[in-house]
């Protein structure tokens, strides 16, 4: 089967009374790499709804809306409604970098690769930078599983990989406010290889509101269910041959 050179990218943007939805989108409609469709996904949003508005009638936008269920229920309507190759995620209040599509996508392509995560920077409610090159990176295998057995140190947002593995893999787990992409990279990982891009290709923002400082106490619950969940699966994984 020949490879389609320009696969369409999926975007899905779980939305949920977050005041920089709109500088999210702006940053997916400057991607260089023109074969992008975003999904906005509103999770029974009460406020800033206004700020998607002037982007409904664009021909690369899907808008959906639902009864709250939070972020995994969102990105999970909006996998069933993507029709791209790739699936990729930007939280409403983060950033992709203008080439952040292209340069992973070409990555990936390279090396056949299934899936991958990049570096990024944290910047603040301002847009202001905070830290550059937040990314963790470990150069074999058995210490990348090894940490993931003790937490998540994946952002989700820099995150890129084929439709077809949620159809191996099952989709995010709802019952997870908090935790869902912890346990969707811990379900990956037992099957494939997390292939790493050495590029700060999203802005990662940090804020008082964000869920991971109002909900720091439940995060750290659910995290703790995941990593007893799947630390022996883990641990089992290393030295299997897994998908590239």
């Amino acid at each position: 089967m020949v490879k389609n050179p320009n696969p369409l990218v999926s975007v899905i943007m779980p939305f949920y009374n977050c005041p920089y939805v709109n500088q999210a989108i702006e940053s997916v409609l400057r991607q260089t790499y023109p074969h992008v469709e975003l999904i906005i996904v509103n999770d029974g949003s009460t406020m800033y709804v206004d700020l998607i508005k002037p982007y409904l009638d664009l021909p690369t936008i899907k808008y959906i809306e639902k009864e709250n269920g939070g972020t995994a229920s969102a990105l999970n309507e909006g996998i069933q409604h993507a029709t791209g190759e790739f699936f990729a995620w930007l939280s409403s209040d983060d950033l992709f970098e203008n080439r952040k599509v292209e340069e992973q996508l070409a990555f990936m392509n390279q090396i056949n690769a299934s899936i991958s995560y990049t570096n990024y920077h944290l910047i603040n409610e301002y847009n202001h930078m905070i830290y550059e090159n937040a990314g963790v990176y470990f150069k074999n295998e058995r210490d990348f599983l090894t940490n993931l057995t003790n937490g998540c140190h994946i952002n989700g947002c820099t995150v890129m990989m084929k439709l077809t593995i949620f159809k191996e893999i099952g989709f995010f787990d709802e019952s997870l406010r908090y935790a869902q992409d912890y346990d969707m990279w811990a379900r990956i990982a037992q099957h494939y290889v997390f292939h790493y891009l050495d590029q700060p290709l999203v802005k990662y923002r940090y804020h008082p509101s964000m869920n991971s400082v109002r909900h720091h106490s439940e995060q750290m619950l659910e995290t703790d269910i995941v990593k007893n969940k799947y630390h022996q699966l883990l641990i089992q994984a290393i030295g299997h041959n897994r998908k590239n």
